[in-house]
């Protein structure tokens, strides 16, 4: 299979395998980034690497107390190593456990990593576009749980530095994340913000600066779109399309990217001069 790669592929595959195989040591259970490197791997025909990147998404999706997803996950490396001894295992430990335990996932989703993830756009905006320009859902409510709420800052700072949606942006400019905002006026530092917002939406963290951006992808979506919102799609795997965000919570934003494409798109939360930074180079005139 690698034999029928371009040089460019290979070298974005690679690249790619060395970004996500250093956020899922530090993420172990984030099988959504697992589920790319699996298949970096498998398109470069290393077979052995891409098999024990499935045992570390099932294990993952253990931990989660997803055991469905586990089990598939695991009979999938049988398909190829029927007599995997380390699988046979997992799998009778899974049995075990499984008359114990109960219906709820260990790590349950909450209001803010179900409800507010944007990918639960579609639904809630669905056939109703004249509502959602009524009300726009850019993640306003749960960020000021997550910043006022949790007295990391005032009422009184979240009202004056929190955009405003309805506002049409200066065409050609790039909103400024909020959580930028924050920084630049001494009033949350970025780092604090972006453990927050990792932990609460549970994405994984994805140093932008350090990828090499698909500027010809992200140009096939609306600038519009991603400069409102400054969002950012950046690569493509399979059939998803990574995108890149300062606010993990902007459901308006995945409603209009998703209308720009059949994909699935897969968050990473980036810090925001990062983003700016890439979103200038895609998007320079």
């Amino acid at each position: 299979m690698a034999a029928t790669l371009s040089p460019n592929e290979e070298s974005q595959l690679l690249q790619t395998i060395e970004m996500f195989e250093v956020i899922t040591q530090s993420q172990p259970l984030d099988y959504q980034s697992l589920e790319i490197l699996k298949e970096a791997y498998s398109k470069l025909s290393r077979q052995k690497e891409a098999a024990n990147t499935s045992k570390r998404i099932a294990q993952a999706y253990v931990q989660l107390g997803q055991l469905s997803s586990a089990i598939l996950e695991y009979e999938t490396i049988l398909q190829q190593s029927p007599e995997d001894p380390d699988v046979l295992a997992a799998l009778s430990e899974i049995e075990n456990k499984a008359t114990s335990f109960t219906a709820s996932p260990a790590l349950p989703e909450t209001d803010f990593a179900e409800k507010s993830r944007p990918e639960a756009t579609a639904k809630a905006t669905a056939g109703n576009g004249r509502a959602a320009s009524a009300e726009i859902d850019d993640g306003r409510k749960v960020m000021h749980k997550l910043f006022v709420e949790a007295k990391l800052m005032s009422e009184a700072d979240f009202k004056a530095f929190w955009p405003d949606a309805a506002a049409e942006p200066e065409a050609g400019r790039t909103q400024e994340p909020f959580i930028q905002v924050l920084h630049d006026k001494g009033v949350v530092p970025v780092e604090k913000s972006l453990r927050v917002l990792c932990e609460k939406s549970r994405y994984g963290f994805l140093p932008l600066e350090k990828y090499d951006v698909d500027v010809e992808l992200a140009r096939t979506f609306p600038k519009a779109v991603c400069q409102r919102w400054c969002v950012l799609p950046f690569d493509r795997m399979s059939k998803s399309v990574l995108v890149a965000t300062a606010n993990p919570f902007n459901r308006q934003a995945a409603h209009d990217l998703e209308a720009a494409t059949q994909n699935r798109l897969l968050w990473y939360v980036t810090p925001p001069t990062e983003l700016l930074k890439a979103m200038r180079k895609v998007f320079r005139s």
